[in-house]
């Protein structure tokens, strides 16, 4: 039974996330931060149990011990900032079962490569708000599908900012801006949308819970200019050989905006640039600290505890009158 408790405990921190600070760290603050430390990331929400990128999931993670929810971004139609992992919400919605949406169903080109789907920029809020998550992973709880909304920044946001206020302790945002370069060929860029949000909220200063967190250098250069709001590169890899190595092949060999580049030196670079010197120096002059991709442990190979699983769920059936 040990081994079960400690096995569970294991996952748990997997699926909700980490990020990791060196011990000697641990639990300090400064700069009036008064998050302990290390901090405790809900990746998605706590998509282990529920649908990634709702509300409820991301309450979950806070009723598990995140001290930060972890949102990805993208551009409705309209120019709202929804919660969705990717442009694409084949795979996280019901939009296929939707037979008055049918017609939106198209290709289309993301960051290079090619998709057939339902893209967030096809539809307004309104329509967004008639679709419910599902859970992507068929090994995943599947019963919660069809049962959320998706979310905006700002109901996000307010979540954040109530939940804090239940608990007594502060929770805070962690946003990554999904595919800016994509969004910035449709005409929905989203660096001034996330900053106005993150001005109504009060939380466009250093100080504010929030780190905005891209795999593109130029969106975070934006930004820099933009904010003050601590931001995080994130670097990735395609896989890792069988020496551990990591591999870039395209797509998932350098940010989109470096691909797109004219500039020549950008072209020539792979992610690998962040790991050297220059590249980490290159970082401090816009950033705040890096965040390493998914390559060496895809969330794929993460099981989920059943325990852990089947708490989850009578969680949420007790809270279903006011699930957040």
């Amino acid at each position: 039974m040990k081994h079960v408790a400690i096995a569970c405990g294991l996952m748990l921190a997997a699926a909700i996330g980490t990020t990791l600070i060196s011990p000697a760290y641990a639990d300090q603050r400064k700069d009036g931060d008064e998050f302990p430390r290390p901090l405790v990331i809900g990746h998605r929400g706590a998509h282990g149990y529920l649908p990634a990128h709702t509300l409820e999931g991301y309450a979950l993670a806070i009723e598990l011990g995140a001290d930060y929810i972890e949102p990805d971004l993208v551009a409705t139609k309209d120019g709202h900032l929804i919660a969705r992992h990717e442009p694409n919400m084949i795979a996280t919605t019901d939009v296929a079962t939707r037979s008055e949406f049918a017609s939106r169903r198209r290709s289309a080109v993301v960051d290079g490569a090619a998709e057939v789907g339902f893209f967030a920029s096809d539809f307004t809020l309104a329509e967004i708000k008639r679709l419910r998550a599902v859970q992507d992973f068929a090994e995943r709880p599947q019963q919660f599908n069809g049962k959320f909304e998706i979310p905006t920044l700002e109901e996000i946001i307010a979540l954040a900012k109530r939940k804090s206020a239940e608990k007594g302790r502060p929770i805070g945002i962690y946003p990554e801006t999904k595919h800016p370069t994509y969004h910035k060929s449709l005409g929905l860029a989203l660096e001034k949308r996330l900053v106005e949000a993150l001005a109504a909220a009060g939380w466009n200063r250093r100080d504010a819970p929030v780190f905005i967190q891209s795999f593109e250098q130029s969106n975070l250069k934006e930004l820099r200019k933009m904010t003050k709001v601590r931001l995080v590169q994130l670097v990735d890899a395609d896989d890792v050989d069988v020496d551990g190595n990591l591999l870039y092949v395209a797509p998932f060999d350098r940010p989109y905006d470096w691909t797109v580049s004219s500039n020549p030196v950008l072209k020539a670079r792979t992610f690998g640039f962040f790991a050297t010197d220059e590249g980490l120096k290159e970082i401090k002059t816009y950033a705040d600290g890096i965040g390493p991709g998914s390559a060496i442990s895809s969330p794929r190979s993460r099981p989920v505890c059943p325990a852990r699983a089947k708490r989850a769920g009578s969680y949420w059936q007790s809270q279903r009158s006011t699930p957040t």
